[in-house]
């Protein structure tokens, strides 16, 4: 498996986390394989391998010499410098259907009738929850945009194309929920400039005359 990362067992917590950030090591966390693992990794290859794997790849940890299967459950970013401060790892098993974050693609759009009208994709949907066993996870689950032609048609989850083994993870989740709108950006900035024109220009505070007489 490419997304490999070896992990180091690790008791430093807290405060006490700084010098091991600063030695080039991410603190993590591996939970699900009984109680949680306190644990840390390179941070090159720390980031290689999320960057790899995102949210929906099954990743190979290698603690201790033996080999665990996980997928990543979060990621805690530093705000300023960007840099990853916390990782936790969910353990799973290849037979064991497990949820994760896939992101939705639209494909073919640039064929359809729509973008031939230069009319643009408006996102309301870029990410849902599936289940899977982990080598049935795909990188991305896509919707076919070549049908698009309107500023009325639009893109739903009925839509999705779902490979074999994949499903939803939400059964309650509305097949109607908009995945993408189409709009026509000219009407938008025709719009936007009407609006700006019937806004009354900000009048200037009268001076009020002087009631007084010079002498």
């Amino acid at each position: 498996m490419s997304n490999q990362l070896v992990l180091e067992n690790r008791t430093a917590e807290g405060k006490k986390l700084k010098p091991l950030r600063a030695a080039g090591q991410i603190p993590s966390v591996v939970y699900g394989a009984g109680d949680p693992v306190l644990t840390s990794s390179a941070y090159n290859a720390t980031e290689k391998v999320l960057r790899e794997a995102g949210y929906h790849s099954p990743v190979e940890l290698l603690l201790s010499g033996q080999p665990q299967l996980a997928i990543v459950k979060q990621v805690a970013i530093d705000p300023v410098s960007r840099r990853i401060m916390n990782v936790e790892f969910q353990a799973i098993s290849a037979d064991e259907v497990v949820e994760a974050t896939t992101p939705i693609r639209v494909t073919g759009f640039d064929a359809s009738e729509a973008a031939k009208l230069h009319y643009v994709l408006m996102p309301v949907l870029e990410e849902i929850e599936i289940k899977a066993k982990p080598s049935d996870l795909p990188e991305e689950l896509t919707v076919d945009g070549a049908k698009l032609a309107t500023t009325d048609d639009k893109l739903t989850i009925a839509d999705l194309i779902l490979p074999a083994g994949v499903e939803l993870a939400s059964k309650e989740l509305d097949p109607a929920t908009v995945i993408v709108n189409v709009y026509d950006p000219a009407v938008e900035a025709a719009a936007r400039k009407a609006e700006d024109a019937a806004t009354p220009a900000e009048e200037s505070p009268e001076t009020p005359e002087s009631t007084e007489k010079s002498e």
